[in-house]
């Protein structure tokens, strides 16, 4: 103790709460060695190097052949296992709406606009990019996380500065992180909510340090494996590449306790303290601070906080293949080229290994001697043919990712269209819980994106988003004007479904006749919805009327409570009369708003009499 008092005399508190991160952070990187070697295996497997493996220290060292003679060529099954995985799982990209919290049109109004909010923040962000990058990163290591961030000097400029500088309204930035940047407090937690803490850290040039934080460091060579994953020597696999004038910058979050209400976040870099408050973000329920971060696992592990890869599971598989299929061409080049057999002192050896038994050779052989003769070196055994048939089977069902065109023999005698569409679907069955956990992350995502537009926004902006029958919808919104934050999924967006799969169950649908109303017609909004789904927006051309009047009418409720709405000759008063009293059945009205709202009806009601008599 009196060492550690020694140790730290002198020295500020932002110092010692500097050193205190960085030791936590060095901590938290021992414990979490192995797993990151393991992480490192599979990249170098997926990306083809695949005569490495960990040694007794836990370090990636290279394979040393047996033989010189021996061939080491790999038949990277795995690379295209994980694209054919990644190309399913792209299917999902789920379509994000927010529910009402109640039938009340001010709730529905409120949840129709975070709806517009979540697909304008979406194509800002850039989410299927990020979607895509982070699956990347959970199909190959296990696990990806999403960080969910307010940028200030991101949106439309509202304002230039004297200085050249401008002032921006802000946006929300998605970004995709991988697993080897996450530190978290306990390995065996498996939820990033109940993390006591966790740490951030990222390699930044010094220059964008500066800019953030006001701090100007020196800069040094920073090693991160993240930046060369598919490094082929045994030196560069095991570590990583290096950035020059770089910093590792540390960002350590703690969850609120009774010590931080707020939470705390700290961001140390080159052993200066850079940040120290609370957690900036209010994306928790009811407004609490929560992390900024979203994990997406693509096995998940019972009592860990990082998920499994399929990658781990083929790595074996992969090693027998590889050694089979060289042990094999071994035996092959045996048979081809030959093994000679030569009696001592007969022929000029060194002539013979030189040029070997070149066809129309002439061989001098020592008189009364035996001549060079081949060896039999028989046929390649049937057990190699068997067990190659085996291991790819056996990719096969460990990857949960049939092809089948690869085999389409096995499937000869199916000549159902159910029969082989349940084939497919029994393919597909094994990606479930990996599709089930994009979903749950973006779903998340979307309750964070929706949060900080709530505490940033706080001044009125323009919001531009395409509607119903890509009607380009205006909205003047601030931060206080989302009410609802209860995201969900749209209902064609569950389904893990291809383009073909999705058309032939639009057309079952419409043989069924449930897309007709009620006089056996389809109406417009049905008819742009299914043109929508089956590809073809572009030809739904046609305005649905009466979407538009049933909008108009929910417009002039919300209005009505406080005012007057003038009727207008053009509105579809049925329409209008059926909505307004669908809001006074619905809603808790004051007796002037009812009033309004009667008087506004008895109008529409005149309207259409006169328009009935002129019919």
């Amino acid at each position: 103790m009196s060492e550690n008092i020694e140790k730290n005399f002198g020295k500020s508190t932002e110092e010692l709460l500097a050193e205190e991160v960085e030791n936590e952070f060095n901590l938290r990187r021992q414990e979490r060695k192995a797993l990151e070697r393991g992480w490192q295996l599979n990249m170098n497997f997926v990306c083809g190097n695949q005569y490495c493996d960990l040694d007794a220290a836990g370090e990636i060292k290279e394979e040393e052949k047996d033989f010189y003679w021996q061939t080491r060529r790999v038949f990277n099954h795995i690379a295209p296992i994980v694209d054919t995985r990644l190309s399913k799982l792209s299917r999902i990209r789920p379509a994000l709406v927010v529910r009402a919290a109640s039938e009340d049109e001010s709730d529905r109004h409120s949840a129709a606009l975070a709806s517009g909010i979540l697909a304008a923040a979406q194509e800002d962000a850039d989410l299927d990019g990020v979607i895509s990058s982070a699956t990347i990163w959970s199909e190959i290591c296990g696990t990806a996380f999403y960080k969910t961030v307010w940028n200030a000097d991101g949106g439309k400029t509202v304002a230039l500065t004297g200085g050249g500088g401008k002032v921006c309204e802000g946006s929300v930035e998605v970004v995709a992180v991988s697993p080897f940047e996450i530190y978290p407090y306990s390995l065996a937690e498996e939820e990033v909510a109940a993390q006591p803490a966790i740490i951030h850290a990222k390699a930044l040039p010094v220059q964008d340090i500066f800019s953030a934080y006001g701090v100007r460091l020196e800069g040094r060579d920073v090693e991160e494996f993240a930046f060369a994953p598919y490094a082929r020597t045994a030196g560069a696999s095991a570590g990583g590449a290096k950035k020059h004038g770089y910093e590792l910058v540390i960002e350590r979050y703690m969850r609120p306790n009774a010590g931080f209400p707020n939470g705390r976040l700290t961001v140390v870099a080159g052993g200066k303290l850079l940040y120290d408050g609370e957690l900036p973000y209010k994306n928790g329920d009811g407004g609490a601070r929560e992390y900024p971060f979203v994990k997406q696992v693509s096995i998940p592990l019972a009592g860990s906080f990082f998920g499994a890869s399929v990658v781990d599971r083929l790595i074996p598989v992969q090693r027998a293949f590889n050694a089979l299929k060289n042990r094999k061409h071994e035996f092959l080049n045996r048979i081809a080229t030959g093994t000679v057999a030569v009696e001592d002192g007969s022929v000029d050896v060194d002539e013979l290994c030189e040029d070997g038994l070149v066809p129309g050779k002439v061989i001098v052989y020592r008189q009364g001697s035996t001549p060079p003769e081949f060896l039999n070196a028989g046929s390649v055994p049937d057990e190699f043919w068997k067990e190659e048939e085996a291991l790819l089977a056996e990719f096969t069902k460990i990857a949960g990712t049939g092809d089948l065109s690869e085999n389409a023999d096995s499937f000869a005698g199916i000549t159902s269209a159910t029969g082989l569409q349940l084939i497919i679907d029994q393919d597909d069955m094994r990606l479930n819980v990996t599709y089930g956990g994009i979903k749950r992350a973006v779903k998340t995502i979307g309750r964070h994106i929706l949060r900080l537009y709530r505490q940033f926004a706080t001044d009125l902006r323009l919001l531009k988003y395409a509607g119903k029958n890509n009607v380009l919808n205006l909205f003047y919104f601030k931060g206080s004007d989302i009410s609802s934050d209860d995201v969900v999924l749209e209902a064609d967006s569950e389904l893990n479904m291809s383009p073909a799969q999705k058309r032939t169950v639009i057309y079952e649908i419409l043989d069924k006749g449930l897309f007709s109303d009620a006089d056996g017609k389809i109406s417009v909004s049905a008819k742009n919805k299914l043109l929508e789904l089956l590809g073809y927006s572009s030809l739904a051309g046609e305005r649905d009327l009466g979407e538009l009047n049933r909008s108009r009418a929910g417009e002039e409720n919300l209005k009505m409570r406080t005012g007057v709405c003038e009727v207008k000759n053009y509105d579809d008063h049925k329409t209008h009369v059926a909505e307004h009293t669908a809001f006074l059945l619905t809603e808790e009205l004051s007796s002037e708003a009812e009033a309004r709202i009667c008087e506004h009806m008895q109008i529409h009601k005149e309207k259409l009499k006169e328009n009935e008599n002129d019919g």
